[in-house]
């Protein structure tokens, strides 16, 4: 009974050491799954939700990626777009 409380007690401080470990180190789920990265002149499987600080902003996302957003909303690459990467 004793063996069963004291692991019970270590895995309880297990767990709380791992949670605030993670917590300070400003990890978080919404960062984890955020998205990846956006390549210039590529939109393939870029989600704008994920990316506002490109998105957000046309002027930034034409000048610095190549896209450009159509009347209906939806993001297109520039014709003939060749930006660095």
């Amino acid at each position: 009974m004793i063996q069963r409380t004291v692991s019970a007690v270590l895995a309880a401080i297990v767990a709380v050491l791992l949670t605030t470990s993670a917590a300070w180190s400003g990890w978080s789920y919404l960062d984890r799954y955020r998205g990846g990265f956006v390549k210039p002149c590529s939109l393939d499987g870029v989600n704008p939700i994920y990316h506002p600080e490109i998105f957000g902003n046309p002027n930034f996302a034409r000048a610095f990626y190549g896209f450009v957003r159509a009347q209906d909303g939806s993001w297109h690459v520039l014709p003939g777009c060749n930006l660095p990467p």
